[in-house]
């Protein structure tokens, strides 16, 4: 009697493929929606989750609300940081777009306002605010593709803190693999073509799979390997 292959286990879920449930200390985002006036808040702690590349800090506010946010590069415990309509833009508070002015860096961005942001919240990344049009506003993202994002989206001032966490090297193969496992993934990775058969669909052939590598969006986690869900692969052609 066969087995499931080793991406179907993963993608079913087990012990072994599926991240502790105490290693996600927080959840990260900017929690009630947005009020009127303005909210004062002081940085209290920072936090070292295993389950974010950057770390995090609490923030107590006057009305005694804790919320868990991203820390900026630079920022301090004692420090102060705002929200609402009418904040101030300074390092770490919470500003709808529309209120942030030109050229400034931000993380934390919100793509639908109040998802509780979604968008450069790796460690050491930013966004930068390039112009504001109407009820949109033009952002480079850390990968400097540029997108317009409603006015009322919230965002974060600042960059992320723990740039340059990667620069160190990580000199052994268990350690990564213990990196990855924090954050449920799987490492090392390789070519699905040069596995066994019993451990990825593409496995036990020569050279090549033998047949499309185009799988569905609605095909089962163990079976979603290859392209998914591809509009189009191999070279575009010229015409």
């Amino acid at each position: 009697m066969g087995k499931p292959i080793r991406v179907q286990r993963r993608g079913k879920g087990s012990h072994s493929f599926t991240t502790p449930p105490n290693t996600f200390k927080a959840d990260v985002a900017f929690g009630r929606p947005v009020e009127e006036g303005k909210q004062v808040g002081e940085v209290i702690e920072f936090i070292d989750d295993p389950g974010h590349s950057a770390p995090l800090m609490k923030v107590k506010y006057d009305d005694l609300r804790e919320n868990i946010l991203l820390a900026p590069e630079g920022i301090r415990i004692g420090d102060r940081i705002q929200e609402g309509k009418a904040a101030d833009v300074s390092l770490g508070s919470i500003l709808q777009l529309g209120s942030i002015p030109d050229g400034m860096l931000i993380y934390n961005i919100e793509v639908v306002p109040g998802d509780g942001g979604k968008m450069a919240r790796a460690s050491g990344s930013y966004a930068t605010v390039l112009a504001h049009d109407g009820d949109k506003v033009n952002v480079m993202l850390p990968s400097k593709r540029t997108l317009y994002i409603s006015a009322a989206c919230r965002a974060e001032i600042g960059a992320v803190a723990g740039g340059g966490k990667e620069a160190q090297p990580i000199l052994k193969a268990g350690k990564h693999h213990y990196m990855m496992h924090a954050v449920n993934g799987y490492w090392p990775g390789h070519r699905g073509v040069k596995s066994n058969p019993v451990d990825h669909p593409f496995g036990g052939k020569q050279h090549h799979k033998g047949f499309s590598s185009m799988v569905s969006r609605h095909a089962p986690p163990g079976a979603k390997v290859g392209h998914i869900a591809a509009s189009r692969v191999g070279r575009r052609k010229r015409g």
